[in-house]
């Protein structure tokens, strides 16, 4: 077989169960390179709380030059209470916001899928959520998180004043409502963008700029405007009646945190962040699972590595152009679940408990 270019990846394990899952994607990788000739280049470095640790600083020039230079970022999860008290400056997530900040990742990509196998772990009724398949692309490097002026100030009168601006450009609405126009075209053709037009500026900024991309450019799709509010009472009430949910970054880490739970588990959602296209056709991007660091399980074989696997599934998808391998990958997870193997998070009776370890394996087992 013909050996393809090698590609660099690289895998940043975190803090938490970050470095127990991880360690599952990359047996994955290797399995990948020995058996489907696949030449993927990995390196691994720290970032979070672990890098502060050693480095007192939460990601290092280094890693971030590192990340410049792959095609794909795998990254586990970062914090936990041992850093709580540190500077804001120096806590675990700030080196998420410089990654997504500084490699332009803009557009954050969040599937909502409730497997069938596991329709009765959430925690709403089957009938609501059984065949659910959402995307959700959230902007993610405007908004209130990045806007200025930000910080806390003294006023005149001793109080303290916290100040957050939420501010958006017509590019940056149009850029990442094109990628969620352009991922509708390849499921259902329905896109549902969700701002605040009634009470804040940017929100009716966010509509109009929606709308004049849709008649420009995108009239054959489906389009509607929902208020973020309503769009959150929608996704209890009536989830499947939404196929891509664009939004901004604030209603978006809300609305697909609120998403992820009706699937009944943080432990088997992807997600993948991506910048614009260069002249080669390639982008930068990160690849992460939804859950956090849950240092409480951590060293203890109890993560649930679905999540961080079907991670490196998205990297196969959109970075690395290799869509019948991550087809193949997600079918094996889908088997694995067949076979009643289940991490303690996703337990129900009848069913097999096995480690994270023991979960890898099984998947990497179906992949043969």
């Amino acid at each position: 077989m013909i050996k393809v270019k090698k590609r660099k990846i690289l895998l940043l394990p975190g803090d938490g169960i970050g470095p127990e899952v991880v360690a599952e994607v990359k047996k994955i990788i290797e399995w990948f390179n020995k058996n489907k000739s696949l030449d993927f280049e990995i390196d691994e470095d720290l970032v979070g709380g672990s890098s502060y640790d050693k480095n007192g600083t939460p990601i290092t020039d280094e890693v971030f030059y590192k990340a410049l230079e792959c095609e794909a970022v795998i990254l586990g999860a970062v914090g936990g209470p041992k850093w709580d008290n540190l500077d804001f400056s120096k806590k675990p997530e700030r080196a998420l916001l410089k990654l997504r900040k500084e490699l332009k990742l803009f557009a954050n990509l969040r599937p909502a899928i409730c497997f069938k196998q596991l329709v009765n772990a959430s925690s709403l009724k089957p009938e609501i959520v059984s065949g659910l398949d959402i995307m959700i692309v959230r902007e993610l490097t405007g908004g209130i998180y990045f806007g200025e002026p930000r910080g806390i100030k003294l006023v005149d009168n001793g109080e303290r004043k916290g100040i957050n601006t939420h501010v958006y450009t017509s590019n940056e609405i149009q850029r990442v409502a094109k990628v969620a126009f352009d991922l509708a075209k390849k499921r259902n053709n329905k896109v549902t963008s969700c701002e605040k037009s009634n009470v804040m500026e940017a929100g009716q900024l966010w509509k109009e700029e929606v709308q004049t991309l849709h008649e420009k450019e995108y009239k054959e799709v489906k389009l509607e405007h929902m208020l973020a509010d309503n769009c959150a009472m929608q996704l209890l009430r009536n989830p499947k009646q939404f196929d891509v949910i664009v939004t901004d970054n604030l209603f978006g880490d809300i609305l697909s945190d609120e998403a992820a739970m009706l699937t009944g588990s943080l432990g088997l959602l992807p997600s993948a962040s991506l910048g614009a296209k260069d002249k080669n056709g390639n982008i930068r991007s990160m690849y992460e699972p939804v859950h956090g660091s849950a240092p409480d399980i951590a060293g203890k074989g109890l993560a649930n590595p679905i999540a961080t696997i079907l991670s490196f599934a998205m990297a196969l998808r959109y970075s690395l152009n290799l869509d019948k391998e991550a087809e193949t990958l997600e079918k094996s997870v889908q088997s694995v679940l067949d076979d009643g193997l289940r991490t303690k998070d996703i337990l129900s009776q009848g069913k097999k408990e096995v480690s994270t370890t023991q979960m890898g394996d099984a998947i990497i087992s179906k992949l043969k």
